[in-house]
């Protein structure tokens, strides 16, 4: 495959807050579509009604936890994306579109959404169901309070928490020297990233983090059933003694009570598509801070329930995908038949140099320059991966059909199937391309594999790095294959912790990077498909009861606050 990259920095800046970009709006043709009772939408899959915990008509909890993939699976399809503008690409509606399009073509299909978190939901991006067309419903009740599984791990979060302190207040018999659990909740507010707690018998620094970025969100998404989420809850590490021996949950006895908490929220919500598509709904931790998936069980459960399980995983590649592959596919032992990377005419303008507030006109030239990125992830996937990959154009009605035509013909030139998505605006008819481009991905690889007699190609899902490995090899692997880095900086504070974490001890644990979501880099601005920049690692913290190190780059920020004008006051 020829590639070409950026080895400069564009001019074009990402907007901030402060600057909004252009957003286009697509207006849809009124259909009346009904939502079908959730019974209904169940026994599509053979669910039976007493599988179900109902929440009203239209939603419910699947009672049937555990699940097996190991037979009679059906091909799981992850769609992620190019790096985004702030707006988003519309990966969720092209995945919402692509299980709609599998079901116009009667196909059996099931898709794996995350929750929405309340930050983005009141913040710049808005829900996170859909749009137009493309949509999973009760949208308001999804975006909202859903079934309530937010609340209760924000509460079995903060549970443990009010536990760590009351157990300091009443003598402290573990010895907890420096506590590192924090307490969270899902609004954003930048006023919580650095507070005050304790009072006159603790008084000490602390830090709340959003809800889709604490350690109990990424438990919660990668134990494959409720044993191992009480295992791994058990395993928090809450504190350490003056002698630095870790404390943990369960020396707190703190597990029970948090399971109780969780009892519905761990099995999952079973929702529809506005083209009455069955749809699993549940977790939500951030891409660009945290790894990004829904849950390992909402997964499998698609997998064993559906011929086709279409799945998406948060922001660009480089974030989302990146930790599909290498953190939950190694949990779950599960691995994508096929990776849809969405692209959009704007993003690759902006990503090529155009300027953000002026996405809307004609400028050929910045989208074949943001062609880099697009190029990068799919050799990403390809080349590190080892997965067959196809590019899904989200159409927006401002993009000129000479532009798409940009994309196809490189897309062409790099062997590369593409095919174009109005989701938006008509549903699962207009990602019928996407889906038949799909299939052919998928049944390509099967012949080849036909093919292979004597086992000389290797068709197995490969990773970025080796599990079995110090924490240092493993950030610099993703850092140089995925990024293109060229050297690693590392604060001091992130020296402080390779102290402690980069050794043998810590070898069977994966790297969760938090990083900006608009870049290959660390640095939002650097657009493109840069090289041979540094990335600077500011602190890397542990995240034992989820096995992963949270490796903090560039300016990210554990609890995002509003801009100037949030969604929140507009509604």
């Amino acid at each position: 495959m020829k590639k070409t990259t950026h080895k400069t920095k564009p001019k074009a800046k990402v907007p901030s807050n402060k600057a909004k970009p252009i957003i286009v709006t697509e207006k849809v043709t009124q259909v009346e579509l009904q939502m079908q009772p959730i019974t209904t939408i169940a026994s599509k899959i053979g669910i039976k009604k007493s599988e179900l915990f109902l929440y009203g008509d239209y939603m419910a909890k699947i009672e049937a936890v555990p699940v097996s993939t190991k037979k009679n699976r059906g091909k799981l399809i992850l769609v992620t994306a190019i790096n985004p503008t702030t707006a988003g690409e519309g990966k969720t509606t092209v995945a919402i579109g692509l299980a709609d399009a599998f079901t116009f073509l009667n196909k059996k299909a099931v898709l794996a959404l995350r929750e929405p978190s309340l930050g983005p939901v009141f913040g710049l991006k808005g829900g996170a169901a859909g749009g137009g067309r493309s949509l999973v419903v009760p949208r308001e009740e999804i975006d909202l309070h859903f079934t309530g599984d937010f609340h209760a791990l924000t509460s079995a979060n903060n549970l443990l928490c009010a536990l760590i302190d009351n157990h300091i207040y009443w003598g402290n018999e573990l010895g907890i020297h420096g506590v590192v659990f924090n307490r969270v909740q899902d609004v954003n507010d930048r006023a919580l990233r650095n507070v005050k707690v304790g009072g006159g018998y603790n008084e000490r620094e602390d830090h709340f983090y959003i809800t889709a970025a604490s350690e109990l969100m990424a438990i919660f998404c990668l134990a494959n059933d409720e044993e191992d989420l009480k295992y791994r809850l058990g395993n928090i590490i809450v504190g350490y003694t003056k002698k630095d021996d870790p404390v943990y949950a369960r020396d707190l006895l703190a597990v029970n009570a948090m399971m109780k908490l969780l009892k519905q929220a761990i099995k999952p919500n079973l929702v529809q598509t506005l083209e009455g598509t069955p749809a699993i709904v549940h977790g939500g931790p951030f891409a660009n801070i945290a790894h990004g998936c829904n849950t390992l069980i909402a997964t499998k459960m698609a997998m064993q329930y559906g011929d086709y399980a279409i799945t998406e995983a948060g922001f660009g590649a480089d974030l989302g995908a990146q930790k599909f592959l290498d953190i939950k596919c190694r949990v779950g032992e599960i691995s994508p038949d096929c990776v849809v990377v969405v692209a959009t005419v704007r993003a690759l303008k902006l990503l090529g140099g155009a300027e953000a507030n002026n996405l809307i006109a004609t400028n050929e030239e910045a989208l074949t320059a943001g062609l880099c990125n697009l190029q990068r992830h799919i050799n990403n996937i390809k080349e590190i991966y080892n997965r067959p990959v196809i590019v899904a154009i989200n159409e927006f009605k401002s993009d000129k059909k000479a532009e798409m035509v940009i994309i196809e013909k490189a897309c062409k030139l790099w062997n590369v199937k593409c095919a174009r998505s109005s989701a938006f605006l008509n549903g699962g008819e207009g990602a019928v391309a996407v889906a038949e481009a799909t299939m052919s991905a998928m049944d390509a690889w099967e012949q080849e594999q036909k093919k292979d007699e004597y086992n000389e190609q290797n068709f197995d899902l490969t990773h970025t790095y080796k599990l079995e490995g110090i924490l240092t090899e493993k950030i610099l692997n993703i850092a140089s294959k995925i990024y293109k880095a060229k050297k690693i900086e590392y604060t001091e504070k992130a020296l402080d912790a390779l102290s402690e974490f980069d050794s043998v001890e810590y070898q069977d644990y994966h790297v969760c990077i938090a990083k900006t979501p608009y870049s290959f880099s660390d640095d939002p601005s650097l657009l493109g498909a840069p090289e041979g920049f540094t990335l600077t690692v500011n602190d890397i913290q542990i995240r034992n009861g989820a096995k992963f190190f949270v490796v903090v780059c560039g300016q990210t920020m554990l609890m995002p606050g509003f801009g100037k004008v949030p969604r929140a006051v507009e509604m």
